[in-house]
């Protein structure tokens, strides 16, 4: 039986010990750490190097999109397979484009879980059927965008994208700092660039752009 390490990544201690337990019933699997945030999950990722990351989309500090994208860069090695409550269009595209592969519902992790794994074990992607009919839709339709929103966030630096997500959680300008090792008052500057480079004019306004556009979830 193939061994394999993996790692868990969700916000909440149940559904961690709810995947734990369907990881745990398969031979040779072991899970190799837990993490209940973004960058808790790089640094996981950093020190165990798992085969495989079961990741959620919505994490505090840092989402599973820009998590996955970091991985991609630094750990290319280590597949990543994300959880969320829901399918858009516009998350399964961003997922795709930070590098995952596997790709299924909270609600299917029962009943999918054990297969998806395989499969990117195997280095073959996994997605729900819905999913994939989204994933087919994507390529056969141009990708509406009616604002350029989702051109605005592409130019967004990882930096900045780590700043309005924070923000958007309504972290104050001291704690975003804090969160990111860096000073008030380069803080303050990210976010004012940010908010210029998506002609925003108020926090308010960032928030619903960060909604709008899957940085963080309603």
């Amino acid at each position: 039986m193939k061994s394999a390490r993996i790692a868990i990544v969700d916000d909440h201690e149940l559904v961690r010990r709810g995947l734990r337990m369907i990881v745990a019933e398969h031979e040779g699997w072991t899970v190799c750490g837990e993490a209940a945030s973004g960058r808790e999950a790089l640094e996981l990722v950093e020190r165990t190097r798992p085969d495989v990351v079961i990741l959620d989309f919505a994490l505090p500090e840092m989402n599973g999109i820009e998590v996955a994208r970091r991985m991609r860069e630094e750990f290319n090695e280590t597949e990543v397979l994300m959880l969320t409550m829901h399918e858009t269009e516009s998350l399964v595209r961003d997922a795709i484009a930070s590098g995952v592969r596997g790709f299924i519902l909270k609600s299917d992790a029962g009943r999918l879980l054990e297969e998806a794994i395989k499969s990117l074990l195997e280095r073959r992607p996994f997605f729900t059927g819905r999913v994939s009919q989204l994933i087919l839709q994507r390529y056969l339709t141009p990708a509406e965008d009616p604002e350029g929103e989702r051109t605005l966030v592409s130019r967004l630096s990882p930096r900045e994208r780590e700043v309005i997500q924070l923000v958007a959680e309504g972290r104050s300008t001291k704690e975003t700092a804090t969160a990111l090792g860096i000073s008030p008052k380069t803080a303050e500057t990210h976010r004012t660039n940010i908010m210029r480079k998506l002609n925003l004019h108020s926090v308010t306004d960032l928030v619903r752009f960060a909604i709008r556009n899957g940085i963080v979830q309603a």
